[in-house]
């Protein structure tokens, strides 16, 4: 694959970053997960922001520019004779001394991997998928809020222990926070359909503030959903009408079983994709 390191399009296996760049020594560095529809970037202007907000907070000297971006991320497409493409826009700290540092960052490294978006399996967004619950915690986050950071040791950490379970082939891994809280999936955010009212859980959890997950609250305004955001238990999981997964890449994907660490197993509502999981997936596509 070709990809992008500062503005130049390179061989996948000619791509190097230096030793000293703070991003491989400490783990100071951002990126962010998307996709395009019709060659372009989804939701990209959200992804900036975000991006731009944690490099401030980091030290980061980073400034978006949109249209740039969009200009390189369409040479890659055609570079890679793409269509369409999971992408991955990582900004890391760049060349420093050894040390932590005393100062900002004023020269951080710009990288762009892209590769095919994976194959959409159909019957998992009618008959759904499983999700497991891990013993694992989410971590506490690095600031106030959870950052898209390179410190993705607990994720790893959590899809090592989801390879432990046989009966779990092809589910989602779930973080409860340290105070036993529903948090997120080890690559998702989670929401859940009660007597009509759609919940997550709140990002005092420690969650990553997803795009997608705030993309689908807003359709669900607009589609008149009641929506709530807060502190909630695997119970209220067990309970529900219907339970969904979001991410970038995968979209809206439907849980219909709920697996504990021992195995035992919990049928979603019907079994099925919900109606709210139904006309939420409907607007998701309209707008994109």
């Amino acid at each position: 694959m070709i990809i992008a390191i500062n503005g130049i399009l390179t061989e996948e296996t000619q791509a190097v970053v230096s030793v000293y760049d703070h991003g491989f020594l400490y783990g100071i560095g951002l990126f962010e997960t998307f996709r395009t529809y019709n060659r372009k970037p989804f939701l990209l202007e959200e992804h900036l922001r975000r991006l731009t907000d944690g490099c401030h907070e980091l030290g980061i000297a980073y400034e978006p520019n949109l249209q740039y971006l969009m200009r390189l991320i369409e040479e890659l497409l055609q570079a890679n004779h793409l269509e369409e493409a999971y992408i991955r826009y990582t900004v890391s700290a760049g060349v420093e001394v050894l040390g932590l540092p005393s100062g900002d960052y004023t020269k951080p490294s710009e990288i762009i991997y892209i590769k095919p978006l994976p194959p959409r399996d159909e019957r998992t967004y009618f008959h759904g998928k499983a999700l497991q619950l891990l013993k694992l915690p989410r971590n506490t986050p690095e600031g106030m809020y959870r950052f898209k950071s390179f410190h993705y040791m607990n994720n790893i950490l959590a899809r090592r222990e989801l390879g432990q379970y046989a009966w779990a082939t092809g589910a989602e891994g779930l973080m409860l926070s340290e105070d036993g809280y529903v948090a997120e999936g080890i690559v998702s955010n989670l929401f859940f359909v009660k007597n009509g009212t759609l919940y997550t859980p709140s990002l005092d959890t420690g969650i990553l503030p997803g795009i997608t997950r705030a993309h689908v609250i807003d359709l669900a305004r607009q589609l008149q959903i009641p929506t709530q955001d807060g502190l909630y238990r695997w119970e209220d999981l067990v309970d529900a009408e219907e339970v969904f997964l979001v991410n970038s890449i995968q979209e809206i994907v439907p849980v219909t079983t709920l697996y504990t660490p021992n195995g035992q197993a919990y049928t979603v509502g019907t079994g099925l994709r919900g109606a709210v999981t139904e006309h939420l997936t409907t607007r998701y596509a309209l707008s994109q």
